[in-house]
């Protein structure tokens, strides 16, 4: 039997009631006994080629599911060109990657994580004779209504899984605002014109954008880096990529000159964890982000023309710092939480799979 509840706040630390008014996002359904599955693929390296990397491995808990660096590893014998971005909130997603070349549909991002060669190289057809020599995935596929493991099977469960990762607990939620965060509030919706493009629950709008920021050098210093970016553009049909010295953005989607360059507006959902910033992380504190954009942005042609120069007093700074630190809540753990619509609250899975057996 399938059993399917309405899941929110997972992986989340502590099971608190929390009140009504301040549930910042609408539920989702998904099928628990397949998000306990996906779960478990979640943290298991044998989803990967040589069996070395997990999702988990550049998606930590403990950094609201990035891996804290400022560009990310990749598989043996490779290295990641961008950042891993936070899977905080992702079943809410308009787009995914920093140039949005994928769509919302998460199936389909789980894929190309899997199969990619310079991410987790697997061929799934592997993955799948995998799980079905292991009798937990064996039983876990029956639990959650499959025959037996499938390629299919498995993708649908991470993305019931990924849906789960919601933020909860913030103080932009609850309303417990320091005064100089409800200051930078002030700032944020008014002088800062930070609410121009950071906006709704998850504080973005899908939308990508030349901020002019500044190059990661490593990337082209780095072998591994190199090699995997001429990986990428090529499949992209990037022209000249072995002379290549830029990361495009979102231009692999269009081929036109004024997409150079811009890249998804990230969430700014759980930012004082997931440290350091922009897609190629070249701004290692909120401080200098918001001193970044003080200045108008980076230099380049291409610039959005709606970043000038904001002239914020350092107090203004400070205080909008402070408003952006309120967007992050309770801290995240390996535990996935079911949102049980009758008593308001949240319960484990693994608890509420036991009581309905």
């Amino acid at each position: 039997m399938i059993r399917t509840l309405t899941l929110m706040g997972a992986l989340l630390a502590g099971t608190a009631a929390i009140a009504q008014d301040t549930v910042p996002i609408p539920p989702i359904d998904v099928d628990a006994a397949r998000a306990e599955l996906g779960k478990r693929m979640f943290y298991d390296t044998r989803l990967s080629g040589d069996a070395s990397l997990a999702c988990a491995s550049c998606h930590d808990p403990a950094r609201a599911f990035t891996d804290g660096e400022a560009l990310s590893a990749a598989y043996t014998g490779a290295a990641h060109f961008r950042n891993a971005p936070t899977l905080a909130n992702v079943g809410y997603r308009g787009a995914w990657m920093h140039d949005g070349r994928l769509g919302t549909n998460l199936n389909d991002v789980a894929r190309e994580m899997i199969t990619e060669t310079y991410l987790m190289n697997m061929d799934m057809r592997i993955m799948q004779e995998r799980m079905k020599q292991d009798p937990v995935y064996v039983e876990m596929f029956k639990a959650a209504g499959m025959s037996e493991p499938s390629n299919g099977g498995a993708r649908n469960a991470l993305m019931d899984f990924m849906k789960t990762i919601v933020s909860r607990g913030a103080p932009v939620e609850t309303g417990d605002l320091s005064e100089a965060a409800q200051r930078g509030q002030v700032v944020f919706e008014g002088k800062g014109q930070c609410a121009s493009c950071h906006t709704g629950a998850r504080y973005t709008d899908d939308q990508v954008h030349n901020t002019g920021v500044p190059g990661n050098a490593e990337i082209w210093a780095d072998p591994e880096r190199h090699s995997a970016f001429v990986t990428y553009a090529k499949f992209m049909g990037v022209e000249n990529y072995m002379n290549l010295r830029e990361d495009l953005g979102a231009f692999i989607r269009t081929h036109e000159d004024d997409s150079k360059r811009t890249f998804l507006t990230p969430t700014l959902r759980e930012l004082t964890y997931t440290a350091p910033y922009m897609h190629n992380g070249v701004f290692e504190t909120l401080e200098e982000v918001v001193a970044f954009y003080n200045q108008g942005g980076g230099d380049d042609p291409l610039k959005d023309d709606r970043l000038k120069p904001l002239n914020l007093s350092d107090q203004e700074q400070s205080d909008l710092v402070e408003y952006l630190k309120a967007m992050s809540g309770e801290s995240f753990d390996i535990d996935a939480y079911v949102w049980r619509e009758d008593d308001f609250d949240y319960v484990l899975i693994n608890d509420w799979l036991n009581a309905t057996n």
